[in-house]
């Protein structure tokens, strides 16, 4: 079981005025992957998101973190670039098969600007702000993810089958 941390950007929810539905898809999706450490909604701001993974990662040592929204082509979808900010390295791979099965369902698809990466001990993977778009793309990482995270933690060995 892996430590999870969710994190929402979105200027309505962190006022408030919308429930955050994609959220709680996380939460149910993950449900026998791990257990949800810490959530929270922030603003679209990159400082603010910034904060809450440098938190959730350094201080409360999540495995792993989700984020959904910010990932589009709006001027304060800022989440890829808080998320850059915050990694010491990129794992391209899961972004790259977020966007090309999202492509099979949606043209849309190839305007996500969504990034994964590594702070440390800690992955940090970019969700769409839909739910529809949070369901699709978990059902297309889950199957990986459990043994990248083992490989982080250093609990498992290589890649190859």
């Amino acid at each position: 079981m892996f430590s999870i941390g969710i994190i929402t950007a979105s200027d309505k929810g962190s006022r408030g005025e919308r429930e955050d539905l994609s959220g709680k898809v996380i939460a149910e999706m993950l449900a026998e992957f791990g257990e949800v450490k810490h959530y929270v909604v922030v603003p679209d701001e990159r400082e603010a998101l910034c904060e809450a993974m440098i938190n959730m990662a350094d201080n409360l040592k999540i495995d792993l973190i989700l984020t959904t929204g910010g990932t589009g082509l709006g001027p304060r979808d800022v989440t890829p670039e808080a998320t850059l900010d915050v990694i010491d390295r990129q794992v391209p791979g899961i972004p790259e098969v977020m966007r090309a099965k999202s492509l099979e369902k949606t043209s849309r698809a190839m305007l996500s600007r969504a990034v994964a990466g590594l702070r440390g001990r800690t992955l940090i993977i970019n969700l769409p702000g839909s739910p529809k778009g949070v369901r699709e793309c978990l059902e297309f990482i889950l199957p990986a993810l459990g043994h990248g995270l083992e490989i982080m933690k250093g609990e498992a060995g290589e890649c190859a089958r």
